[in-house]
């Protein structure tokens, strides 16, 4: 077993001082392997300290916080086997302190019991809500850590904020990284100077900065601060979710020659009675509504609500033709729409091996972005819109 090196992004780490600590950091510059060695020490000097580590999926938490915790107790020599319970997926140690692992997919440990500190593991794979649910319900330290390949919740909400500390880390800050993957990230520098591809890829995983998303399936939208006067409502798209994924809904304006696109709700756990009393305390006038045609029970349950919903047409290759139909506008999203941004900025084409870009968008990322299709589609393409018959 390697030995454990108390690396310089742990000791940048421990002097942070702020209830929420962010690390934007690149490749291998330690992140992982910084928090968990502190949380570790924190857990054994302090009884009955409840430490929650939260990921996009049980599976990433396997492959990655997870394996790296039950590596970093072994070369420590703090790991004792019976107080690993591998089903639950936590630890508890001789003083009762405890680090659980789970995921965000998990409806009831987001809003289920409370912790001492949360640690949100490459966070910019999980959405703001499922973040806030955790976050209310931590009283004393929040972690933060992603690599930076483009905006999301924690640049909007977090940095900059009181009672947040924001740091980054490089390759650079991490002493126990092997010399291959110190030569094939410093690769990226000098493929850089001649390929804008390999450029963003030093300047995310080898300096930590922020870079430019790849490959944006919607790359032509502009942020705007609030609803301006004078835009007309058009309609409400929704896209339903339960358990896992959230419901979506987006209202979409006319705006002049343009249109604007606001969310209204990004939650799991919606009822169809919950969504429908959500549209009717924003006090529309008796708006048109557009939902996914796969769920005709939760339209028809909705319309029996007394709105005025229909479900959305689809066609062949309806995801790629719409993507392309709000490409055409002019298009604006409120900057309040925190959920749909994020999923703006992170939503790209699928990629072969020889990084060529496919026609083809990947299936993340898209709960907030299929109901504003929904509402740009049935809006501007469809010619019958409105004309249905319900039994």
């Amino acid at each position: 077993m390697a030995e454990f090196i108390v690396t310089t992004s742990i000791k940048k780490m421990l002097r942070l001082n702020q209830r929420t600590r962010i690390i934007q950091g690149g490749s291998s510059s330690g992140k992982t392997f910084g928090i968990l060695p502190i949380l570790i020490d924190i857990a054994i000097k302090n009884p009955s300290k409840e430490i929650s580590v939260v990921s996009e999926s049980v599976p990433h938490l396997r492959r990655g916080a997870m394996k790296d915790f039950v590596k970093i107790l072994h070369m420590t020599g703090r790991f004792v086997p019976s107080q690993w319970n591998k089903t639950l997926m936590k630890y508890t140690f001789s003083n009762g302190s405890y680090i659980e692992f789970f995921s965000v997919e998990d409806e009831s440990k987001l809003r289920g019991a409370r912790r001492n500190i949360l640690y949100a593991n490459e966070a910019n794979n999980i959405s703001y809500s499922a973040f806030q649910q955790l976050a209310i319900r931590t009283d004393e330290t929040i972690w933060v850590d992603y690599n930076p390949s483009s905006r999301f919740w924690a640049h909007s909400e977090l940095i900059g904020q009181p009672n947040t500390d924001f740091l980054i880390t490089t390759y650079k800050d991490n002493e126990s990284l092997p010399k291959s993957i110190v030569d094939e990230l410093e690769a990226y520098r000098e493929k850089g100077k001649t390929s804008t591809f390999y450029a963003n890829l030093w300047k995310v995983y080898g300096l930590g900065q922020l870079g430019t998303l790849e490959g944006a399936c919607l790359s032509e939208w502009k942020p705007i601060d609030k609803l301006p006067e004078g835009i007309r409502l058009l309609n409400l798209g929704i896209d339903f979710g339960y358990t896992n994924d959230p419901t979506t809904i987006i209202a979409m304006y006319k705006w002049n020659n343009a249109y604007i696109y606001d969310e209204l709700a990004y939650e799991t756990g919606m009822l169809n009675s919950h969504i429908a009393n959500r549209i009717k305390s924003f006090n529309f006038d008796n708006p048109t509504i557009y939902a996914d045609s796969a769920e005709p029970k939760s339209i028809a349950q909705i319309r029996l609500e007394g709105l005025n919903i229909f479900p959305t047409r689809k066609g062949r290759d309806s995801i790629v033709n719409g993507i392309a139909l709000i490409n055409q506008q002019e298009t604006y999203v409120t900057s309040t729409s925190k959920n749909l941004i994020m999923e703006l900025q992170n939503y790209v084409w699928k990629v072969d091996k020889e990084n060529n870009k496919l026609n083809i968008p990947i299936d993340k990322y898209n709960h907030a972005i299929d109901a504003m299709r929904y509402s740009t589609t049935m809006e501007l393409e469809n010619p019958n819109k409105g004309e249905y018959h319900f039994w």
